[in-house]
């Protein structure tokens, strides 16, 4: 037997509105169809719960529509039957629950699931960021702070206006040159905020050390910022800057011009 015949046939067996002849079909199938028997379970179970609830009835408005419906498909087609039992009323609407319901469940599941992810993404990011500045504020030990400016570089991701400050102020401040280095390759990594890339700039008028400033001008070319020229100019005709600096400088207008 098809199984949409099977179906409509197991509602009204369920519901108790079946022909004989049709009910010993049904009880036929049962006997010997381990499908039918799941499938009358199932059925079971979802009429059960229709019952348990308030029954579902069309309204005064959906049953004059459907009865204009129907006498206007008795005129267009003699042959065409057209028939919905109480018992579908219940099953569309506890099919219609169920979709309802289950889709509205995987929504909330899916957000609750998302906001958990966010809430853990932001605790890592707030313990990553206690480990960085604990380094950072080690006055002591240049490689403490080396080791702070690494976790910027291999566990952030995404960095806040505290991070870039941190390593702003490292780059502009530390007495060592490894550490200011460092700092600059760490904001390097998150060029693409303005915030970098204006303290990537002003930092050429503010950098005394060689080591420093060839590393700036590298980094300032390889990010292609053409808002460093004008201080790149500077560099280039400064009287006291090294020639090294300078010839690096020269190099990087001509990248960027």
């Amino acid at each position: 037997m098809e199984k949409e015949k099977l179906e409509s046939l197991l509602i009204d067996y369920i519901d108790g509105n079946i022909s004989a002849a049709d009910k010993a079909l049904v009880e036929a199938e049962l006997l010997s169809n381990p499908e039918a028997v799941k499938l009358h379970r199932q059925l079971t179970e979802v009429i059960g719960m229709m019952n348990e609830s308030t029954a579902y009835e069309p309204s005064q408005k959906l049953k004059s529509s459907f009865d204009a419906m129907l006498a206007n498909e008795k005129k267009t087609s003699s042959t065409k039957v057209v028939f919905f039992s109480p018992a579908f009323y219940r099953i569309a609407a506890a099919v219609t629950l169920l979709v309802v319901g289950g889709g509205l469940g995987y929504f909330i599941s899916k957000y609750n699931q998302q906001q958990s992810e966010l809430a853990e993404a932001k605790r890592l990011l707030q313990e990553t960021k206690q480990e960085m500045m604990a380094k950072l504020d080690n006055e002591h030990s240049a490689s403490q702070r080396l080791l702070g400016v690494t976790v910027a570089i291999k566990k952030i991701e995404k960095a806040d206006r505290e991070i870039l400050g941190a390593l702003i102020k490292t780059m502009n401040d530390d007495p060592n040159t490894n550490v200011r280095v460092a700092a600059l390759e760490a904001l390097g990594k998150f060029h693409q905020d303005p915030m970098v890339r204006r303290a990537l700039i002003d930092a050429l008028s503010t950098q005394k050390d060689p080591i420093v400033q060839i590393a700036l001008i590298r980094i300032l070319v390889e990010m292609n910022e053409k808002g460093s020229l004008q201080e790149l100019e500077k560099i280039t005709n400064d009287e006291e800057m090294l020639k090294e600096v300078k010839d690096e400088a020269h190099a990087g207008i001509l990248r960027l011009s």
